[in-house]
Formats: structure tokens, C-alpha cells, sequence
């Protein structure tokens, strides 16, 4: 696939400034720039501002300095940075909206999906899910729900391996769109999660055997105060996962799909989500999925 230079939004910076910018680059800045705006709007609302406004500034410069970097060290670290960089920046995406969503939203809408979840079933599905508890399932599949991140890296680890640039940068370029459309549903939609609103519900706490208690505080201390729930981002990102996966191989294919299914499941029965989450979760795989490719060719890129 022929690298192109993409032609918007920033088509003119690149030809002011000859870069080597791509669709990931546009796609980055773009939310920078977007969420810097709500920042600085709700200046006077956000404690860490200054410092928030200071990360957007920054982080836009980088892009552009790495961009212009590859154009005179086009191999060696600025090569594995320019490719590797939206790791920490969509990382850094997801811990701002732990000070975003309180700051600017001030509500939770954990009462209205706990409700849905009720009119469904009939019953609060963690709570129904009790009778199922057993300390080597709860460690399988917290192991599981935590490898989530590995899961999509692995995909990106073996594209990069393989050397197939173009399909990396691809690959790459939906994973951010994915995580970031979820961070836009979490603003818009903050929930915490059933495992704090119906915590007086279920009956005993969760128990794993060696694992468990140390991967959920891991996590917990990763993910901060998040409201993260809605859409399901693991549900979300595990399916685009599932389908960069079966493009590598038909075994690859076969083992996500195991995975995938394992990844719904868990978000339940640790109480991470609820069910309502789920499917919101696969509808924006799908978006993300259908509108890659012509958002992609749109930034310049050959899907």
C-alpha cells in the first residue's frame, strides 16, 4: 500500500510545515484539539486545567515534532516512536476523562441502566449471576478481563513483526478511533457500573484464588474514578480486536472469537458492566468498523 500524506483536516499545516503526517496523526490532534476547546470552556469547572490545557498543547506539538522527525530519521527509536506513539496518548485520553466527567457532567446514569437491565431479565443480572460464583471461575475470568489490553496489542505486536507496516498503521489507526468514540459515549453517558450501585445487592463480594484481589486492585488503581461503562469499551474494542485477528490467520481468527465471547461474559459476572452496556459496546465496534475505511482514505490513508 502507497503511503499518502493526508489531505485534511490539517492538510494545510502539512504542506506549511512538510510533514510526514498521517491519518492516525489527524485523527489524534483532532480529539486534542476538540476536548482542549471543552476544557478551556469549562475552565473555571475543572481543577487540574492549567495543566489539562498544557497536556492538549503539548501533545499536539509532539505529534507534529515526531512527524517532521521521521522525515529526517526515518528509521531507528523516531521509527518505532512515530508508529507506537498513540499507546500513551490514547492512554492519556482515558485517565482525562476521570477528571472531565466529574468536573463538567456532575451525574450518572448507573439508576437508568440498572433499570433497563431489570426490565429486561427481570432481575439485576450480577445479582442473578451469584449462583454461578465459584473462586477458579472468578480467577479465569478476572485473569482474562485484565489481558484485555494485552489482547489488542498482540495484534498490533505481530503486524509489526511481520513488517506489514500499512496494516499496522491501519490497525492502529481503528483501535484509537475505537477508544476514543467510547471515551465521547462515556462523557455523554457517565456510569460507574453496577458493582457500585448495587453493591447492598449482591450477597457476598467476589472471590478469586491467587490472582484475583490483586489484578482488580490493579485495575481499580489504573483506571482511577472512572465512569466508563457505557458503551462497554472492552466489549467494543476485544470485537475490533477479533477482527484484526482473523485478517492474520484463520487460527488467530478462531482464538479470539474464544476470547471475545470469554471478554462478554466476564464484564457481567465481575460486575463490571451491565448488560445494557454490551451491545452498545458491539454497535460501535461496528461503526468503527464500517466508517474506518472511508474515514481513513478521507485522512489521506489506503485502507
Amino acid at each position: 500500500m502507497p503511503e499518502v500524506l493526508a489531505e485534511s483536516p490539517w492538510s494545510a499545516w502539512v504542506r506549511a510545515l512538510r510533514l510526514a503526517w498521517r491519518p492516525i496523526d489527524s485523527l489524534l490532534a483532532s480529539y486534542l484539539l476538540l476536548t482542549g476547546l471543552l476544557v478551556a470552556w469549562a475552565y473555571v469547572q475543572i481543577p487540574a486545567a492549567p495543566l489539562l490545557l498544557a497536556w492538549h498543547v503539548f501533545g499536539i506539538v509532539g505529534i507534529v515534532v515526531l512527524a517532521r522527525a521521521e522525515l529526517w530519521r526515518p528509521r531507528g527509536v523516531v521509527w518505532v516512536l512515530r508508529h507506537w506513539y498513540p499507546l500513551p496518548y490514547v492512554a492519556a485520553c482515558y485517565r482525562e476523562m476521570a477528571l472531565l466527567i466529574p468536573a463538567i457532567r456532575g451525574l450518572d446514569y448507573d439508576a437508568a441502566m440498572a433499570w433497563l437491565d431489570y426490565r429486561i431479565w427481570g432481575v439485576h443480572p450480577t445479582v442473578w449471576l451469584e449462583r454461578l460464583h465459584h473462586p477458579w471461575l472468578t480467577e479465569f475470568l478476572q485473569l482474562a478481563y485484565t489481558l484485555f489490553f494485552a489482547a489488542i496489542l498482540l495484534v498490533a505486536g505481530i503486524l509489526w513483526r511481520r513488517r506489514e507496516v500499512e496494516q499496522f498503521r491501519y490497525y492502529a489507526f481503528l483501535i484509537s478511533l475505537g477508544f476514543l468514540a467510547s471515551y465521547i459515549g462515556y462523557f455523554a453517558v457517565p456510569v460507574r457500573g453496577p458493582r457500585f450501585l448495587l453493591a447492598d445487592l449482591h450477597a457476598a463480594p467476589l472471590e478469586g484464588v491467587w490472582l484475583f484481589t490483586g489484578l482488580r486492585q490493579g485495575l481499580d488503581w489504573l483506571e482511577s474514578v472512572h465512569y466508563d461503562c457505557f458503551p462497554s469499551g472492552h466489549v467494543a474494542m476485544t470485537l475490533i480486536a477479533w477482527w484484526g485477528a482473523a485478517r492474520l490467520s484463520r487460527g488467530w481468527g478462531w482464538v479470539y472469537a474464544a476470547y471475545a465471547a470469554v471478554m462478554v461474559f466476564s464484564t457481567v459476572y465481575l460486575r463490571y458492566h451491565y448488560t445494557v452496556d454490551l451491545p452498545a459496546g458491539a454497535l460501535l465496534a461496528g461503526a468503527v468498523l464500517a466508517i474506518g475505511p472511508r474515514l481513513y482514505g478521507k485522512m489521506g490513508g489506503d485502507a
